[in-house]
């Protein structure tokens, strides 16, 4: 897909761009000023202006020709223009009266060595014009190659070919001087060309590079911006911004361009706040200036021993100012009332979806854990306060002096279980021995079913179930026997007769 607006195909080749904004294929990609006068009709007798601008290279360079023909062109039509021995390529991108601003912004006087405009350019022409723009990335590598074999202290940007092979003009950025002699004619025996060399700052090698600035957009400098002006750090310091070079460079190292954008609107609203106000004296001190609000038409002053800074109004400070003229210091400053925090505590704004996340740490949820465990464990709470917990009634604690005594346990007792029912308390006396009784059953445990006597008075108990003889007659003998028949029983010889008795195994 190519542009919408302009004659650009899909594969960037230039077709007469016909879009007053710009588009991004192709050559067009400059944004331009919409040129008003360009649909005014001129009047009878009047001829348009006979010079016009023409942009190369995706609009990184400007320069002005004169139009001798009879054709006017339009702006963003590709037209071909005389070159260094040959003819060159370009695209329109002014005409009519605003030429004559540009030349006079540019100090360009209109002179008959002006170069011409040739024609509008052909297939032809359009055709070596693509065939040159493929060979300019070849060559700026092999000439970066070149210029480290030669040990030149420069940086080549940019290769601009012309539009016929004959010529080639190489941009590059350097701190020093560079002599640089020996490297054109390695470049011009190379690449059989006539070799430009034109040094440029790092503010136009941003601009022919291109990238996207801290604000989310693309440079400036490689969109609109054609002149750079010069920005220093009190651009910074009359907008109130911290001096942090991070931030306050750009992509080429330099100081921001948009920080001389809202320069002028400072400007006016300072000229409200007085001068050499930095110093008020007071009957504690001196205040010193710390800032100035714009905003809020505020300056804050602060004392040599204290790091409080006290909110002045303008009017404030030049009450105080013509009374230190008159010799008089003020006991207080009088700063003023500033909206705080506390202030709006009462009013919540409905913010829809609060994240709570981060409000708590680890080790409380691990503290409230813990204490949950404890408490609903009811192993660990008497039988009363278990009963409260499952019915979910609150249970309140009685005072120190209400609480009922503690029952007195004697030495060696076990502490009773959680689970069990607390025995009650009796009356200490005389201890007798115990009698070790093997058919009383122990406490906490559950006694075994006795069964009823016989008859005749002898205790009832069940016959062991007979197991059947073995096949040789021998009586069987219960299993635990056997085991205990083979562990007692006597050596006899391996393979030997089993002696009589013996149970019968099987392997």
């Amino acid at each position: 897909m190519g542009c919408g607006s302009c004659g650009t195909g899909a594969s960037g080749k230039p077709g007469g761009c016909k879009s007053n904004g710009g588009c991004s294929t192709g050559g067009c990609n400059r944004l331009n000023v919409f040129d008003w006068l360009s649909g005014l009709p001129l009047h009878d007798g009047a001829k348009p202006y006979p010079v016009i601008e023409v942009s190369f290279n995706k609009g990184s360079r400007k320069d002005f020709y004169r139009n001798n023909t009879h054709h006017i062109p339009e702006k963003g039509e590709w037209i071909t223009i005389e070159g260094v021995s040959g003819i060159d390529v370009g695209q329109v991108s002014l005409t009519g009266e605003l030429v004559k601003l540009q030349m006079k912004k540019a100090s360009v006087e209109e002179s008959s060595a002006m170069k011409r405009m040739l024609r509008p350019a052909t297939d032809e022409d359009l055709k070596a014009y693509n065939i040159q723009k493929e060979r300019e990335q070849e060559i700026l590598v092999r000439s970066r190659a070149i210029a480290r074999s030669v040990n030149l202290d420069m940086k080549l940007c940019e290769v601009e070919m012309q539009a016929d092979g004959k010529k080639g003009t190489f941009f590059y950025t350097a701190d020093q001087r560079v002599d640089f002699r020996e490297l054109i004619k390695v470049l011009a025996t190379e690449f059989k060309l006539k070799v430009e060399m034109r040094q440029i700052g790092a503010r136009q090698e941003s601009g022919k590079v291109g990238g996207i600035g801290s604000c989310g957009r693309e440079l400036c400098c490689s969109t609109w911006l054609t002149d750079f002006k010069s920005v220093n750090t009190t651009a910074a310091r009359y907008q109130n911004l911290s001096i942090n070079q991070t931030k306050l460079s750009g992509q080429c190292g330099r100081l921001k361009c948009c920080l001389n954008y809202e320069l002028d609107t400072y400007m006016d609203a300072l000229r409200v706040f007085p001068d050499h106000a930095e110093t008020l004296q007071l009957a504690k001190g001196n205040a010193q200036l710390q800032k100035r609000d714009i905003f809020k038409s505020l300056m804050w002053y602060s004392f040599s021993d204290s790091s409080k800074q006290y909110p002045l109004s303008i009017v404030r400070v030049k009450e105080i100012m013509q009374l230190n003229k008159q010799g008089i210091r003020p006991d207080e400053l009088l700063p003023v009332e500033l909206e705080t925090k506390e202030s709006k505590a009462g009013i919540k704004p409905d913010a829809g979806f609060i994240n709570d996340v981060g409000q708590t740490s680890l080790r409380n949820l691990e503290k409230g854990n813990k204490k949950k465990k404890s408490g609903n464990n009811p192993g660990n709470r008497p039988p009363q306060d278990a009963a409260a917990g499952q019915s979910g009634t609150p249970r309140t604690r009685e005072p120190r002096e209400q609480r009922e005594p503690r029952e007195q346990r004697p030495a060696g007792a076990a502490r009773p279980q959680g689970n069990q029912p607390q025995k009650q308390q009796q009356p200490k006396g005389p201890q007798q021995p115990k009698q070790a009784n093997p058919q009383q059953p122990r406490p906490n445990q559950p006694q075994k079913q006795q069964k009823a006597p016989n008859a005749d008075g002898t205790p009832n108990q069940q016959p062991k179930q007979q197991r059947p003889p073995n096949p040789d007659g021998t009586p069987s003998q219960p299993r635990s026997d056997r085991g205990r028949n083979r562990r007692n029983r006597p050596d006899r010889p391996e393979g030997g007769p089993k002696p009589a008795g013996e149970p019968a195994q099987s392997e």
